[in-house]
């Protein structure tokens, strides 16, 4: 996953378009609490775990995820760097939206203030 001039991208699919998806969401609430196969999350969801897998590589395809194997299994994890430029993108776009959000706050006090009663 790369970012540039206040976009977040990977090679091969949109992050966000990954995380709009709610099952994709809960995947990713799920390795939020530690390293699981493809079994575990499947038996945590409504879904059925070819879904599962499908979602996971779309997630790790998005840079949000990743796997490594642990004999026959696939253990899959969250995908820090990917997580991190996500954030870095959503606190650009919010923290600039707090920001204007402040000054009109500020200057909406400040002309109530002086408005005479």
């Amino acid at each position: 996953m790369v970012t540039d001039g206040g976009s977040v991208h990977s090679s091969s699919a949109d992050p966000f378009e990954a995380l709009g998806d709610p099952h994709r969401r809960d995947i990713l609430r799920l390795l939020s609490e530690g390293d699981k196969p493809v079994a575990q999350i499947a038996a945590a969801l409504p879904i059925s775990r070819p879904a599962v897998s499908r979602h996971l590589r779309l997630l790790k395809q998005a840079g949000l995820v990743a796997e490594h194997p642990q004999g026959t299994r696939r253990i899959y994890h969250l995908e820090q760097e990917g997580l991190r430029a996500v954030q870095a993108y959503l606190e650009q776009v919010w923290g600039e939206a707090a920001r204007r959000f402040r000054l009109y706050a500020e200057n909406t006090r400040d002309a109530e203030n002086t408005d005479p009663q």
